[in-house]
Parts: structure tokens; C-alpha cells; sequence
């Protein structure tokens, strides 16, 4: 029996946090970096064996449009994981979700929702409230990663309507990975000759890109996107939880208190109207 679009949607987070606990478990070996391309590569091959997306006729914006999406995937993904090799996932993450939420927010012209803002701006400052506790390159590159996530949903949409079916998420996934690639060879290149460090960077490609992508594609066809929102304002709290199980990455009460305010102003934005969140490689 198929599964539900929720819990196809369910799958999706535990499939991409999870994704990330291990990635993190392989930073001790090698670079963010690395493994950043080798998700990048694994996620643009199948999707462009699955795509198999038509160049021809297409119009200048049409390009212009697709690179400037590849080119936030590439620095959303680069960033993030840069953010999570310095602070625990689970903070990364709620800091992250930031940006979306910022941008759903702007989106709904109502004055009310200024609560959602007022509450995810305490959830932040709350994780401020411990600086010893935090790295603070690990905190630049999370809000790096959540206005690349704004750049990244605003794109989406833009890319969806000029390219059909996963065509564009396909070709900006090759531009992502052709971004990074000069950095990952250049400094990196020697990290490329093991085996098992490649499998594993494959392994995160199919976790954190192509599962989710493949549970998102299929349950937005039949679900709401105000549910669909709502359930992606879970994933701050699933990557920590895939935190504590892989990394037993463990967060202070204040941190949680701090989770949960941008968890909950991500589900009060949603049910005012606004739109949280497209499927997302994080």
C-alpha cells in the first residue's frame, strides 16, 4: 500500500536530517566541502538521468533564471554545511529556517503575523544568550545558509515556471556542483581517492537530496501546500533528534526553548496564509 502524502512528506525530513548526521560524522576525515560536491554530484546525476531535461528553445531569462538557482543551491548547501561542521545541527538548522520564515512573513502583508517574527527574533536571541556556547563563524554561515534558502525558494518558483517537471532543479544541480568544483579540486583533490569517503558522500547524495526530492515531488501532487509548510517546520526539531541518535549531539535547555520558538512562529506564519517552504536540499 502507498504511503500517505504525509508521511511521504515525514520521510522526506528524516531522510534529509538524518542526511546531515551522517555528513557531520565524516567531517573529522574531510572537508565540508567534500562532501557538499559529492552530495552535489550524486543528486545532479540521477535527477538529470531522470530529467533528461530538453536545452533547445529556451530563452536567455530562462538561463539566466536556472544559474542563479544553481548558484544558491551551491551556496545554501556549501553554507550550511560549513555551519554545522562549527555549531550543533539542530542549532544550524533553526537558524536556517529563519530565512523562509523572514520571507513568508514579508509575503503576507498582515500586520498580526509581526507575532511569528517577534517570536523567531526571541527564539535568536535566545541562542545568544550562551556565547561560550556558541561559534560565531558557525552562526555567520547558518544566516549565510537561511538568506540562501530565501534566494533558493524565490528562485524555485521562478525556475518551475520556466522549466517543466524537475528539468531546472536537475541543470542547476550540475551548475552547483561545477561551482564548487574548482575549490574541491583545488584544495580538496586528495579526499577524492577513497572509496569508502566517496560511497559515504553518496550515501548523504541519496539521504539528503534525492529521497527527499523524490517524497516531496510525489506528495505535493495531492497535498495542500499550507500542510505541506507546516510539516517542514518540523525539521529543526528532527535534525535534532537525527543529531542525538548519529553525532549524540546534545542541546541545552535554553537552546531547545530556542528551537521550539522558531518552530512554532514557522506554524503560526504558516496557518496565517503564508507559505513556508518549497522542498528543499538542506
Amino acid at each position: 500500500m502507498p504511503l500517505s502524502p504525509i508521511w511521504l512528506v515525514l520521510l522526506g525530513i528524516l531522510s534529509v536530517q538524518f542526511g546531515a548526521a551522517v555528513a557531520k560524522t565524516l567531517f573529522d576525515e574531510v572537508s565540508p566541502t567534500t562532501i557538499v560536491w559529492l552530495r552535489l554530484v550524486t543528486s545532479a546525476v540521477v535527477l538529470v538521468a531522470i530529467a533528461r531535461p530538453a536545452l533547445r528553445g529556451r530563452t536567455r531569462i530562462d538561463w539566466q533564471v536556472m544559474l542563479a538557482f544553481g548558484l544558491a543551491l551551491g551556496l545554501m548547501n556549501w553554507s550550511f554545511y560549513q555551519a554545522m561542521a562549527r555549531i550543533p545541527i539542530g542549532l544550524a538548522v533553526t537558524i536556517e529556517f529563519i530565512g523562509p520564515l523572514t520571507l513568508a512573513v514579508f509575503g503576507s502583508r498582515r500586520a498580526r503575523d509581526l507575532i511569528w517574527v517577534a517570536l523567531a527574533g526571541l527564539g535568536v536571541v535566545l541562542l545568544g544568550v550562551q556565547p561560550g556556547a556558541l561559534n560565531w563563524a558557525g552562526v555567520g554561515f547558518a544566516l549565510l545558509a537561511a538568506a540562501t534558502w530565501a534566494a533558493y525558494i524565490l528562485l524555485s518558483a521562478q525556475t518551475g515556471r520556466r522549466w517543466q517537471g524537475v528539468d531546472g532543479l536537475a541543470l542547476a544541480s550540475v551548475v552547483a556542483t561545477l561551482l564548487l568544483s574548482p575549490l574541491t579540486f583545488g584544495q580538496y583533490a586528495d579526499q577524492l581517492v577513497d572509496a569508502r569517503i566517496l560511497l559515504l558522500g553518496a550515501l548523504v547524495g541519496l539521504l539528503s537530496s534525492v529521497i527527499p526530492y523524490t517524497c516531496e515531488l510525489v506528495a505535493l501532487r495531492s497535498l495542500r501546500p499550507a500542510v505541506f509548510s507546516i510539516l517542514m517546520s518540523l525539521e529543526p526539531a528532527v535534525a535534532a533528534l537525527a543529531a542525538f541518535v548519529v553525532v549524540g549531539e546534545v542541546l541545552e535547555p535554553l537552546q531547545l526553548v530556542a528551537m521550539a520558538c522558531v518552530v512554532v512562529a514557522s506554524v503560526g506564519a504558516t496557518r496565517s496564509g503564508a507559505t513556508i517552504s518549497e522542498p528543499v536540499p538542506d
